[in-house]
């Protein structure tokens, strides 16, 4: 077991429909957050739950819940749609257009305010990890402070956290805005051509915490060797701690099939391999911090 003290973790929650963008329902996004909140305070450690608008807008409940809990409240687009550049084909989704994206977060932002009773929201993480200029842009404008939006498995040079550029965003730059990017294990070959195999998701629960606890290990190597501070930024959904349906998913005028690794132990097997994962991190010296408060600290230094 290696040792992370002086290692960072932000535990990020995308609070989304169930799957993603595949489906319209909320079943795991009721139901599986009181059960995440459950293991968070058995550990006694907080994290950033990224909200979409149009979810607080149908459950406001569930941000006062977790809100109650201890939880930084942040943001995750109206409708779980691309508000950057994609780096990858999904079928059915377009990304928004540039002069759309700062109404969209603004809209966002207020039926989560609203929903929070009043609470400033300074976190922002795009569906999918696809962002871009013009959102960082739009984050800066609108007083944003911290962006975790950044996919480590494509940009792979970006290893901690950095202050960006306003006109390319996955370079450092004068911004105020923090990118505190999704770690991934760059210490290992990659055989996918977007990087996609080092990413943290989903491996606690298509193999296990004790896998994703081993590329933990090799991506703490991987930095300390570079002389750099350790953040581990992960990205977890409600969805994967309830039963998520194994085949097509009916709706409307037709059916998804989800790829089998999206929904693939989704449920008890993810809550018990998340709780030793936070058991993993806690035994290895890891500090855990909301988006909000590192962003707030790595400026004060």
């Amino acid at each position: 077991m290696s040792d992370l003290g002086g290692v960072t973790v932000i535990l990020g929650i995308d609070m989304e429909t169930d799957v993603g963008s595949f489906t319209p329902f909320y079943e795991g996004f009721t139901k599986g957050t009181p059960l995440l909140l459950e293991v968070f305070e058995r550990h006694g450690v907080t994290g950033t739950f990224f909200f979409v608008g149009d979810a607080v807008r149908q459950h406001p409940e569930v941000v006062r819940v977790v809100q109650n809990h201890g939880h930084e409240i942040g943001a995750h687009s109206l409708y779980h749609e691309t508000v950057g550049t994609p780096l990858f084909p999904i079928p059915g989704i377009q990304p928004l257009l540039p002069h759309e994206v700062r109404p969209r977060l603004e809209l966002t932002n207020k039926i989560i305010k609203e929903a929070a009773g009043g609470v400033e929201i300074v976190s922002f993480r795009a569906p999918r990890l696809f962002g871009g200029n013009q959102l960082v842009q739009a984050l800066e404008e609108m007083g944003f402070i911290a962006d975790s939006s950044l996919p480590m498995y494509y940009y792979t040079e970006r290893i901690s956290p950095y202050h960006p550029d306003r006109d390319h965003w996955a370079q450092p730059g004068n911004m105020r805005l923090l990118e505190i990017p999704c770690f991934a294990d760059l210490s290992i070959e990659s055989h996918d051509e977007f990087g996609r195999d080092r990413d943290q998701w989903p491996l606690f629960r298509t193999h296990s915490a004790g896998d994703l606890l081993g590329h933990v290990d090799g991506f703490t190597r991987h930095v300390r060797e570079r002389g750099r501070p350790v953040v581990l930024t992960f990205y977890f959904h409600p969805w994967e701690f309830w039963p998520m349906p194994q085949g097509p998913i009916h709706y409307g005028e037709g059916a998804v099939i989800p790829d089998p690794f999206i929904v693939k132990n989704c449920g008890d097997y993810a809550l018990e391999q998340f709780d030793k994962l936070l058991e993993g991190l806690r035994a290895r010296g890891a500090r855990f911090m909301t988006c909000r408060a590192y962003a707030e600290e790595f400026d004060s230094k």
